[in-house]
């Protein structure tokens, strides 16, 4: 399949047609060599993802849709709705973002779903999005915990199956998931599960609690927390500024 050159005349005609859509920025920070041949190569095979290019410095509203600050990025789109985001890609980064787009299609039109069901189900996923913790792979955390980080903060829970100090956490998620719903999102990783996240995190001992806004890694401490100990650091991470230049460099 073609890549597409998206501009500022044909974006939302082109976005508007709902289902997946992989960009790239080109101009200004160049793509490594090696991401844009990944890159070419994944647009001839994937048939169910469209593949574009965009030049932010001759489209001044996609600048500032994309936050473009002269540094190369990947984006993903599912029905009009940023999926992931990663500045300076490389090639290794493309298999689990085109992975993580492939689950949001998915997510959002299950196949044996009427339209008026597909959109229930969606509203319902929405919704326990917002009051309950959500589990994320290897594949989804980049959807599930960065890109949420950019509309409201992601805490992260690395937990075990096996971990005393990891089941008296949950609980305690649980609860402040629901109480803080709309303001903070709380996300499970099962490192057992997910050995790619434990080794880019560098996991050394669970629990390990994390939290990210605007894409940044914000707090990371290993062992259990109170609760009143998650309430301060939620309101810390609720009431944070990140300066536009630091979240744009994600």
């Amino acid at each position: 399949m073609a890549i597409a050159t998206l501009t500022d005349a044909n974006f939302a005609q082109t976005v508007g047609r709902g289902g997946a859509l992989i960009l790239i920025t080109t101009g200004g920070d160049k793509l490594r060599s090696d991401f844009k041949t990944a890159f070419d190569k994944a647009a001839e095979e994937e048939e169910r993802i469209v593949f574009a290019q965009v030049d932010p410095a001759e489209n001044g509203r996609l600048r500032q849709v994309f936050s473009y600050q002269n540094t190369a990025l990947l984006i993903g789109l599912c029905d009009s709705e940023i999926i992931f985001r990663r500045s300076r890609p490389w090639a290794s980064d493309l298999p689990g973002a085109i992975g993580s787009l492939q689950e949001a299609v998915a997510a959002a039109s299950p196949a044996e779903a009427a339209p008026a069901e597909a959109a229930e189900a969606k509203k319902k996923r929405s919704i326990a999005a917002l009051d309950k913790p959500l589990d994320a792979t290897d594949r989804t955390f980049e959807h599930e915990a960065l890109a949420a980080s950019h509309e409201i903060p992601v805490l992260v829970d690395f937990w075990a199956e096996w971990c005393g100090p990891c089941r008296m956490v949950a609980p305690i998620l649980e609860t402040l998931a629901a109480e803080f719903a709309g303001q903070i999102r709380v996300v499970k990783v099962d490192t057992d599960k997910n050995p790619g996240l434990s080794q880019a995190f560098q996991i050394r001992s669970i629990p390990t609690i994390a939290a990210f806004k605007a894409g940044k890694l914000i707090f990371m401490q290993p062992g259990a927390m109170t609760e009143p100990a998650f309430r301060s650091l939620i309101q810390q991470a609720i009431d944070l500024e990140i300066p536009a230049d630091e979240a744009a460099a994600r």
